[in-house]
């Protein structure tokens, strides 16, 4: 049966300490720069895509739990985990949340999939709608090759590389980040990390939350007014490796890299990686924006 939670709402708090520990400074979701968004349509600072992803992400772990799942996923060895989810509103302080978890879909083949279609609503509004999958290979259509980019712990942060298009951005891995962006999504932060319990489950959408930041400063670079030409999310697609996650510890380096896959696109649409050390691809994004004056709100 589909799950529905009615229980969950936002307050500006929670949108500053989930923009807090993933560095976004995007004026959207600043508590007094959000008015200085030229034609912004929002009453008040939005709540983060990610922020928003990262509520969906526990709400199928709890599913998954609920309806004896794990135990499919990992005799599959369905070692992916894959976010595809389209923005179609906004979430703002006050608005009663609803997520509805449509019933579990499984095709078995090379590559089997375990998935779920997901919505999440605002006031009853659609606000983010998509599908939630576990496989055994990534599901995301981004590829990089990772012995033409070098050694990425030698490489300056905050630039562009060399030998290619890319931008990259230098991060941390951080229990205390995590934490804050767990409270922030309005999940509870023990249920992941525990240090009592010498329990560390970064959650999945947490590194790749920091991409925001990854491509807030690429743009910053090139000189994007964020105020005058205001971009919002318009989808993700992300695989991430769960077996690799699994194997992250405080203050390890995550190297984010994002390419432009074409400038001139009205929409721009970045493909994005997670990159532990410079060997081990944590995780693949396509990430599309649109401008503001685009949307229909």
């Amino acid at each position: 049966m589909p799950v529905f939670d009615n229980a969950l709402c936002f307050q500006a708090i929670h949108i500053d300490v989930a923009r807090n520990a993933t560095d976004d400074f995007n004026p959207f979701h600043d508590k007094l720069r959000w008015q200085r968004i030229a034609g912004n349509p929002f009453s008040g600072p939005i709540a983060l895509g990610f922020q928003l992803e990262c509520l969906i992400e526990n709400q199928i772990r709890l599913y998954r739990s609920q309806h004896d799942e794990n135990s499919r996923i990992a005799s599959n060895k369905l070692r992916f985990s894959n976010y595809e989810f389209k923005f179609v509103n906004a979430v703002l302080p006050g608005q009663a949340i609803d997520i509805l978890v449509k019933d579990s879909q499984f095709k078995p083949g090379d590559n089997p999939v375990l998935g779920n279609r997901v919505s999440l609503r605002a006031n009853g509004k659609l606000a983010v709608a998509g599908y939630k999958r576990e496989s055994c290979l990534p599901l995301s259509p981004a590829e990089i090759d990772l012995a033409g980019l070098g050694d990425l712990g030698a490489a300056r942060d905050r630039c562009f590389l060399d030998n290619a298009d890319f931008f990259l951005k230098r991060k941390y891995m951080t229990t205390s980040n995590a934490k804050n962006f767990l409270s922030g999504s309005l999940v509870e932060q023990s249920d992941y990390i525990d240090e009592l319990d010498e329990r560390v489950d970064f959650p999945e959408t947490f590194p790749c939350a920091l991409l925001s930041s990854a491509l807030l400063e690429r743009a910053w670079q090139q000189g994007h007014d964020f105020e005058l030409e205001p971009m919002v999310y318009k989808s993700h697609n992300i695989s991430i490796d769960r077996d690799y996650l699994g194997q992250l510890r405080s203050n390890d380096a995550l190297h984010l890299l994002s390419r432009h896959t074409d400038p001139a696109a009205q929409t721009p649409v970045y493909d994005c990686f997670g990159i532990v050390g410079s060997v081990r691809l944590l995780f693949s994004a396509r990430i599309e924006l649109m401008p503001l004056a685009g949307t229909q709100i």
